[in-house]
Parts: C-alpha cells; sequence; structure tokens
C-alpha cells in the first residue's frame, strides 16, 4: 500500500512539473483552470471572451497562462464566484425564465438574431443545442424590454417567416471578431477567416496549396485542442462555415483584404524553406493616389474579378454523413 502511494505521488508531482513552466511563469490550461476553479468549459469560454489572458500561441502549440494572471483573478473580489458568473451559460429554458417569458417566445428572439448564442453542444441525439451567456440575456431585457411582451415587431415577424435564423451566423460573427482581437499576426488573422469557408470557397480565394496549408496550420485552436469525436469536430466545422450568400460573399471579400496584408509581410513557407518570414517587396505599387480624394470602393486590385465566384453559392450545406446539421430550439 505505501508502495503504490508514493508511486502515486510521484506521478501527481511529474504531472505538476509538465504543466508548470517555470522559466516562463507559466502553466498550462488545465493546471490554471484548477487553480482558478473552473471547469474545462468554463475556463475555455473565459479565454474566449478575454476574461483570463493567456500567452501567445506559437504555431501548432496550445495557449498558456501567466502565474501573474492567474493571481490577478484569484485576487479579485467574490473569486472564485465572480470569475464563474462572467462565463455562466443558460440553454433555451434557463435563458426563458430569467426573462419571464416562454421558450417559444426565447426561441423566436435568438432565431431572429436578437440575441446571439456564445457557445454550444451536441446533445445525445446529436442535434446542436445553443447556450448564452446569462450576463448577456439579462442585458438584452434592459435594451429592449418591449420585445419581451406583446406583438412581435414587424422585421421580426418578416424574418421569423421567411425561415431566417440568425443563431449560428450572429454566433460565427462574434467569434470570428473575438478571434481576430487576439492576434495581430496577418497569416494568423487570415486563418481565422479562411475558417469560415468550406474547402470548395476557400480554394476559390486561397489558390496556392502552399498558403492554404500554412493558413491550416496557423489557425487558432481550442485552449484544449479541437473536440474530441469525429463527430464533435465535423458538427464544429460546420458551425464555422458561412452558409449565406451574402455572409460568404463578406467573408471573401475580408480574406481577401487580410491575404494581401499576409503577403506583404512574409510569404507561406515552401518545402525546403528555412522556415524564416521572407518579406515580399510590391515591384510594382500602381499610380499613387491624389491628395484628397476618396479611397476606391475596391480596397484591393482587381478585388471582385479576384472573388470570382466559380460555382452558384446556396444556403444549403452537409456534413458527415451528407445531411444537414440538426438544431434544437
Amino acid at each position: 500500500m505505501a508502495v503504490t502511494e508514493a508511486a502515486r505521488t510521484e506521478v501527481l508531482r511529474a504531472e505538476e512539473a509538465a504543466a508548470t513552466d517555470t522559466t516562463g511563469g507559466t502553466v498550462a490550461a488545465g493546471r490554471a483552470a484548477q487553480e482558478l476553479g473552473l471547469k474545462r468549459g468554463e475556463f475555455e469560454l473565459a479565454v474566449h471572451l478575454g476574461i483570463v489572458r493567456t500567452t501567445a500561441e506559437q504555431a501548432g502549440g496550445r495557449p498558456r497562462v501567466g502565474r501573474e494572471e492567474i493571481h490577478r483573478l484569484r485576487s479579485e473580489g467574490g473569486f472564485p464566484d465572480a470569475v464563474r458568473e462572467r462565463v455562466r451559460t443558460v440553454g433555451t429554458a434557463e435563458g426563458a425564465r430569467l426573462l419571464g417569458i416562454s421558450p417559444v417566445r426565447f426561441t423566436r428572439l435568438a432565431r431572429a438574431g436578437c440575441i446571439t448564442p456564445v457557445t454550444s453542444y451536441l446533445n445525445r441525439y446529436r442535434a446542436v443545442v445553443w447556450l448564452y451567456l446569462a450576463q448577456e440575456v439579462l442585458g438584452f431585457a434592459a435594451r429592449a424590454p418591449q420585445l419581451l411582451a406583446g406583438n412581435s415587431p414587424v422585421w421580426m415577424r418578416a424574418r421569423l417567416d421567411a425561415g431566417t435564423d440568425w443563431r449560428a451566423r450572429n454566433w460565427r460573427a462574434q467569434r470570428i471578431e473575438r478571434l481576430l482581437s487576439r492576434t495581430e499576426d496577418p497569416w494568423r488573422r487570415a486563418a481565422v477567416l479562411a475558417g469560415a469557408l468550406d474547402a470548395v470557397q476557400l480554394a476559390e480565394v486561397v489558390e496556392d496549396p502552399y498558403e492554404r496549408a500554412y493558413l491550416a496550420k496557423v489557425r487558432p485552436e481550442p485552449v484544449f485542442g479541437p473536440p474530441g469525436s469525429v463527430v464533435a469536430r465535423e458538427t464544429m466545422a460546420q458551425l464555422m462555415e458561412a452558409d449565406d450568400p451574402d455572409e460568404i460573399l463578406w467573408r471573401r471579400i475580408n480574406l481577401i483584404m487580410e491575404l494581401d496584408g499576409a503577403r506583404a509581410s512574409r510569404q507561406a513557407p515552401r518545402p525546403g524553406d528555412d522556415h524564416r518570414p521572407v518579406p515580399v517587396t510590391d515591384s510594382d505599387p500602381g499610380p499613387a493616389s491624389d491628395p484628397g480624394t476618396e479611397p476606391l470602393l475596391d480596397p484591393a486590385p482587381g478585388l471582385l474579378a479576384r472573388l470570382g465566384l466559380k460555382r452558384r453559392v446556396t444556403g444549403r450545406r452537409t456534413v458527415g454523413n451528407g445531411l444537414p446539421a440538426k438544431t434544437v430550439e
């Protein structure tokens, strides 16, 4: 028994040593979550919302948390409940109770784009269940109490009658903006935008396969890595992809503009490169604009031509077995 306990102690010490980077003063995500009293999902959400600041991520690596950041959060008033409250999420039923409305009305508000989900999970039927920040739900009630009772406004009824569901689209937009706010590296920013396009759309915008491979390499991953199951990974990939024609066009435009900046900063690595950044110079800067004139509507040379939609864009996507992903109310 003594030998077993001693072995267990050694394992715990080894795990602690592996989780802590004494030279950099940082700890791994799992250790940081434990010290902050947060569950895995709560910690991931706290990082995504900027509540917990992480160190700069290396390509292919996971973000780490500095000891000073942990001490800062632990020293705040109301710890740990205050941190947990900021990442508390509610589903449709609990959100409706917070607002004093029916779950049906809550779902209508969310589908119309009034309330934006912050995360989701798959239930046992492999259907997407959206979750909302409790604080944001209460904030919506304070901003728009008129939408909680009585008849819905005309614009809202028109959206719902047309079968519109803004939950996934608004979640994508919010997620992309938060990921972009966490990095200044142009290739990583382009990688965030590339994640909103399916493989065919991406190949049309980024024709160079080496650039596509580099975008996939530097694309930010969840703090604890990608979801474990194949179904979860497929569903997350599907939810991240724009599925409405105007949204797809907007993402393509933004990716093209971000790629121009990335290519100007350095080239994507090629086989045999030493992986050092290679600055790119523009041999033909084009005609200088006159001072005081307004910029052209096309912010990138030949933008409309470069968009070149080579296939018809529809609002229907498939994943895994070829069936559209389900969403529960």
